[in-house]
C-alpha cells in the first residue's frame, strides 16, 4: 500500500517558534520541493507570531527555485524534524494489516476502557465568590508539581499580532516554586501582589515542567515529569468521567475556564526521547478513549492554564489533586494488564466438578493436538524423511513408528528442500510404503526455500495463510532456516519458541518442528541434552523426540515393512527416544532407515546395540591407551637398534636422534634384554644374547 505524506500533519508537531531562522526555511524549500503550497508554509509561520511578517513567506517562497535546485531540501527534512518532535507515523485503527505487515507490540494494540456509548458525565461545580479562594487554589498547584528550587515559567501578559489575535507571550521564567510560594503567602488576598497583572479577558498561563531559568523551550526543561492531557469537544463532564475512568495518573485537575479540562499527567522521563515516547503512548490510549488531543500539547515547555486567575468572567481553578494512578509506569502497567487478554485467575473449588476435557491425541502416546512437538537429530540423519512420513500418517489416519495419529489437514512448511525434490520424495514415501493416495488433499506444502523470514515475521503471514484451512498439524523443517537471535541465549530463544505459541494459540493446532544436534559427542548424553543451543529447546515442546544413530551393520536385511528397499541403497539404524509432557514416557524406538522410509525393527535386532559415538567404558579405554603404549615402545626399540647399528654408540646420541629422552632409552634398554648399556654407551646383544 503506498501511502500519501500529510505535510499538515507533519508540520503540526514543529513549533516554529523553535525553529532556527535556517530550520524556518528549510521547512520551506521542503515543500516546494514536494509540490505544495506557500499557503501552507505561511499558515504554519503564523504560530510564531513574535517572528511572523506578514508576506514574508510569499517573498522568501519566491527565491528558493534556483537555490534548491542543485542539492534540494526534500520533504525528508520536515518527516526527521516532525519525528524529533515525537511523531510516529501509525495505522489508521481501521485500516487492515497488509498481507506483509508485520505485527509489532510497539504501541498499545488493544486499549479501550472506556465504552464511549456509555459514558456517564461527571460534572465539576465551579466555586462561587465566597468560598473560591484563588490564592490557594495556585499554592496547592505549585506545591504538588514543583520542588521549592524548581524554577516555574508562567505568562501574565499576551501579545496581539496584526490580525488581531491574542497570543501568550513569553513570560517569567526566573521565579523558583519556592518564592512564589513565599510571595502567595505575603499577597494579602489579591493574587496579581505575587504573579503581577493578568488580563481579566485572558487568564494566565503556567508551564507544569521546570525550566533552567534561561529560556522557555523545549531545551530549557530540566525535568520531564509532566504532560498535558486537554480535550475540548466533548461536554465538561464527560472529559471528568473518561479522565477518571482511564485511571490517569493526573498530579493536578485545572478548569481551564472556557471549554475543557487540563489534566497535568505524570510522565516521569528520564530524557527526552523517553518523554515523547511515553506521551505517544498516552495520547494513543486517550484518543482510543474518546478524548482527542491537540498533537501541539505533548511539548514539555508547554502552557496550561494557571489555577487561581479568572478569563472572560470564569474561573479557572483547580478541580482536584492526585487522581487516578500513582505514576506512569504503574498506570501503563493497569492499562495494559486491563486489555491482555490473558485469562482470569480460577479457583479450582469452582471447576473440579467440572473439569474440561483434554485434548485428543495428535499421536497417540506423545503429543496432543493443539500442542508443540520438536524432532532433534544429527545432520543427514533423515529428520525431513521422517517428518514427512508423519505428514502423510496425519493427512492419512495410519500410525508413525507404531504409534497410532489422528487424521486430519496437515501442512508441512519446507525451508530446505528445493521444491521438485520436496514434492518427489513425498511421492517416493508414498509409494515405498505401498500407500494408495486417498486421501492426498489432506495434506498442503509451502515450499520456502530461499524465501524464509526470521520466526517472528513468518509467524503473522504464517497464521494469515493458514486461518481458515483447518489444519489440525503444521509441521515446520528445519528450524535452523528461521531463528532469530542467538540460539545460544535463554531469553532470545524463549522469545523465539513463544513465536510458536502464537501459530499454536491463533490456529489451535500442533507446531511440530525440528532442530539439529550439537557438535562433539551425544552417546552419553541425555535425549534432552543433545540439541544445538540454549536449553530452552527441550524444555519449551510438549514433546521431544531424539534421533541417533546405533552402531550396527547397514547390511543387515529388513525385516519388517511393505517397504520395497531401494537396489544397492544402504541401510542405517536409528532410535528414537522421548521426553514427554502430557504422557508416560515411552520405551525406546529402533528402526531402520533405508531410502526413503523409516521401518521400525520389530524382531528386537537392535534392542542391544549400542549408538554409533557412544563413548567407551573406562576399561576399554584404559585397553586402548595401554595398546597405544605398546605399539610406541616397540617401535622406537626398533628406531634405535636401526640407530646403533653394529657397533656400540653414546645413549644420549641414540636417544635424541630416536626422539625419547636418555632415561627412556635406558629403560627400554634394560626392559627389553635386547641391548648393552656399559660407560655410557650401548649396543645391540649378538644372536645368542652375548655381548660384544
Amino acid at each position: 500500500m503506498d501511502y500519501q505524506v500529510n505535510f499538515k500533519e507533519l508540520l503540526d508537531h514543529i513549533d516554529p517558534a523553535a525553529c532556527s531562522y535556517s530550520e524556518w526555511a528549510q521547512v520551506g524549500m521542503a515543500l516546494q520541493y514536494e509540490g505544495e503550497s506557500v499557503e501552507l508554509w505561511d499558515e504554519w509561520s503564523r504560530r510564531d507570531y513574535r517572528r511572523y511578517h506578514e508576506g514574508e513567506c510569499e517573498t522568501k517562497w519566491r527565491t528558493f527555485g534556483e537555490r534548491n535546485a542543485a542539492s534540494p531540501v526534500t520533504g525528508a527534512t520536515i518527516t526527521q524534524m516532525a519525528k524529533e518532535n515525537g511523531y510516529v507515523f501509525t495505522r489508521a485503527a481501521d485500516e487492515e494489516l497488509g498481507w506483509n505487515a508485520t505485527i509489532t507490540a510497539d504501541a498499545p494494540e488493544d486499549c479501550v476502557v472506556v465504552q464511549k456509548g456509555w459514558i456517564e458525565g461527571q460534572d465539576i461545580h465551579e466555586p462561587s465568590d465566597n468560598a473560591w479562594d484563588p490564592i490557594n487554589d495556585l499554592s496547592v498547584y505549585l506545591s504538588t508539581l514543583y520542588d521549592s528550587d524548581d524554577v516555574v515559567g508562567y505568562v501574565t501578559q499576551t501579545y496581539t499580532n496584526s490580525e488581531g489575535k491574542s497570543y501568550p507571550s513569553a513570560g517569567s521564567y526566573t521565579k523558583t516554586a519556592g518564592k512564589l510560594l513565599s510571595d502567595l503567602a505575603k499577597c494579602k488576598g489579591d493574587i496579581t501582589n505575587a504573579i503581577e497583572d493578568y488580563s481579566a479577558e485572558a487568564g494566565a498561563w503556567i508551564r507544569f515542567n521546570p525550566l533552567d531559568g534561561k529560556g522557555v523551550k523545549n531545551a530549557n526543561v530540566t525535568e520531564f515529569r509532566y504532560a498535558l492531557v486537554e480535550c475540548d469537544d466533548m461536554g465538561i463532564p464527560e472529559q471528568n468521567a473518561v479522565i477518571r475512568q482511564l485511571e490517569l495518573p493526573v498530579a493536578c485537575l485545572v478548569f481551564s475556564g472556557k471549554k475543557s479540562l487540563h489534566a497535568i499527567v505524570h510522565i516521569d522521563a528520564g530524557d527526552a526521547a523517553e518523554y515523547r515516547k511515553r506521551v505517544e503512548y498516552l495520547y494513543a490510549v486517550c484518543k482510543k478513549n474518546g478524548l482527542k488531543i491537540d498533537e501541539q500539547n505533548k511539548n514539555p515547555s508547554r502552557l496550561s492554564r494557571m489555577p487561581g486567575v479568572t478569563r472572560n468572567g470564569r474561573k479557572q481553578f483547580l478541580v482536584a489533586t492526585k487522581i487516578g494512578k500513582a505514576n506512569f509506569a504503574e498506570w501503563q502497567e493497569w492499562i495494559e494488564a486491563v486489555n491482555d487478554d490473558l485469562p482470569d485467575i480460577e479457583k479450582t473449588v469452582d471447576v473440579m466438578a467440572n473439569l474440561p476435557p483434554l485434548a485428543a491425541p495428535l499421536i497417540e502416546g506423545i503429543v496432543r493436538q493443539g500442542d508443540k512437538m520438536l524432532l532433534a537429530g544429527p545432520s543427514k540423519a533423515g529428520k525431513s524423511f521422517l517428518l514427512i512420513e508423519l505428514a502423510i500418517s496425519i493427512a492419512e489416519g495410519r500410525p508413525w513408528l507404531g504409534f497410532k495419529c489422528a487424521q486430519g489437514p496437515v501442512l508441512y512448511v519446507n525451508l530446505e528442500l528445493n521444491r521438485a525434490s520436496c514434492l518427489h520424495r513425498i511421492n517416493d514415501i508414498y509409494k515405498a510404503l505401498n500407500l494408495p493416495m486417498a486421501n492426498l488433499p489432506n495434506l498442503d506444502v509451502w515450499n520456502l526455500r530461499g524465501k524464509s523470514l526470521p520466526m517472528d515475521k513468518l509467524a503473522p503471514k504464517l497464521i494469515r495463510r493458514a486461518q481458515k484451512k483447518g489444519y489440525i498439524a503444521i509441521i515446520i523443517d528445519p528450524i535452523y532456516k528461521i531463528i532469530t537471535g542467538d540460539e545460544n541465549s535463554a531469553d532470545q530463544m524463549a522469545h523465539f519458541c513463544n513465536q510458536f505459541d502464537k501459530v499454536c494459540t491463533e490456529l489451535g493446532c500442533s507446531v511440530i518442528y525440528c532442530h539439529h544436534h550439537s557438535k562433539g559427542v551425544q552417546g552419553n548424553k541425555r535425549s534432552m541434552d543433545r540439541a544445538s543451543g540454549s536449553g530452552v529447546f527441550a524444555r519449551d515442546p510438549d514433546a521431544l523426540l531424539d534421533l541417533i544413530e546405533l552402531a550396527a551393520k547397514d547390511d543387515k536385511p529388513l525385516k519388517e515393512g511393505p517397504q520395497e528397499p531401494v537396489p544397492d541403497a544402504k541401510q542405517s539404524a536409528w532410535r528414537i527416544e522421548g521426553t514427554l509432557r502430557e504422557f508416560a514416557e515411552f520405551e525406546p524406538v529402533n528402526m531402520w532407515f533405508q531410502y526413503p522410509v523409516h521401518v521400525v525393527d520389530t524382531g528386537g535386532m537392535l534392542k542391544m546395540a549400542a549408538t554409533a559415538d557412544a563413548e567407551p567404558s573406562w576399561q576399554a579405554k584404559r585397553e586402548t591407551i595401554n595398546n597405544g603404549r605398546k605399539e610406541a615402545k616397540a617401535a622406537n626399540i626398533e628406531a634405535m637398534k636401526n640407530a646403533i647399528g653394529d657397533a656400540p654408540k653414546d645413549i644420549k646420541i641414540i636417544a635424541e636422534q630416536v626422539g625419547i629422552s636418555e632415561k627412556t632409552a635406558r629403560r627400554y634398554a634394560k626392559e627389553s634384554g635386547e641391548f648393552v648399556f656399559k660407560n655410557g654407551l650401548i649396543w645391540i646383544c649378538d644372536v645368542n644374547g652375548q655381548t660384544e
